[in-house]
């Protein structure tokens, strides 16, 4: 096995395209494809599939882009390491968010001393940050801590009660605090499974002999919000993202156990990772502040 021909399969599964991968690698294209055909033809492996110029992974290429990622991370630390003391930081740091409302000012506190490192930034439910974090497409997560996971690290961020939003109509001024009868009565709006915020509302209406039936489903935080502004249905969500809007009220609901905890998470094997340690360096500055 050769070291070009692992490099060149790697940037051709990241990027999707065997152009764009001989442009980074700074080869042509032929050579490229050559190098990959090589691989499997040496292993008598189908790691591509090539139709009208479309490509995409087979199984075994899925499994194999995971371990190259690893690979090539590895890579980047041993340069990193070499060079730390005499370079300024640089490149990116992919970052996925269930709710980015808790590292606004984190993220620029790291823009204002790491200027020349691109913060590139999406949402995604609990799952998906885990997911996303695991297969290497994401160097940070932000999302809430239900269990200790063995491969993932936490630095804890704050945490705030779970509340239920919605219009006026539905959530009356003389009921402050809503149980889950209550909550059952009324229309509800819940996001989709693998969030937090319903598991976490879903598993205090059992504790209370209530089972919650949703009348929408919905992806999304922010589709969630203006589905519950526009009158569909209560909604609920953390009182550290809550949106003063004129449309929606927002109750407090009974129970012991309706509070979200937010950490900053990051797989434990990357934590050498240059960019990760930088971050997570700025995180513990902020919460000694914090707690100071």
């Amino acid at each position: 096995m050769r070291y070009s021909q692992l490099r060149a399969f790697h940037f051709v599964a990241i990027y999707s395209s065997f152009s764009i991968a001989a442009e980074k690698l700074k080869i042509s294209q032929p050579a490229v494809s050559e190098q990959v055909k090589k691989l499997e033809q040496n292993y008598d492996t189908l790691l591509l599939r090539r139709h009208n110029k479309k490509i995409s992974l087979t199984d075994t290429g899925e499994k194999l882009v995971i371990l190259t990622k690893q690979l090539f991370d590895v890579e980047q630390q041993i340069e990193d390491y070499i060079s730390e003391t005499g370079q300024d930081l640089k490149g990116s740091i992919r970052i996925i968010a269930d709710s980015a409302s808790h590292v606004l000012n984190i993220l620029a506190a790291f823009r204002k001393r790491y200027p020349n490192v691109k913060v590139i930034l999406r949402s995604g439910n609990s799952e998906e940050v885990e997911k996303a974090l695991r297969s290497f497409n994401a160097e940070i997560g932000i999302m809430p801590n239900l269990s200790n996971k063995f491969d993932i690290g936490i630095k804890f961020i704050g945490s705030s009660n779970i509340i239920a939003f919605g219009q006026p109509d539905y959530l009356k001024p003389h009921k402050p605090i809503l149980k889950m009868i209550d909550v059952k009565r009324l229309p509800i709006i819940f996001r989709e499974k693998g969030s937090t915020t319903r598991q976490i509302v879903e598993e205090e209406a059992k504790k209370q002999g209530v089972q919650l039936r949703p009348i929408i489903e919905v992806e999304g935080r922010e589709a969630m919000r203006e589905l519950v502004a526009s009158g569909a249905g209560i909604g609920f969500i953390s009182e550290a993202e809550f949106i003063n809007d004129s449309r929606v009220v927002k109750a407090n609901l009974y129970g012991s156990n309706l509070i979200m905890n937010e950490t900053v998470a990051f797989l434990k094997q990357r934590s050498n990772v240059r960019v990760i340690k930088n971050f997570l360096s700025l995180i513990n500055s902020h919460i000694s502040m914090n707690i100071s």
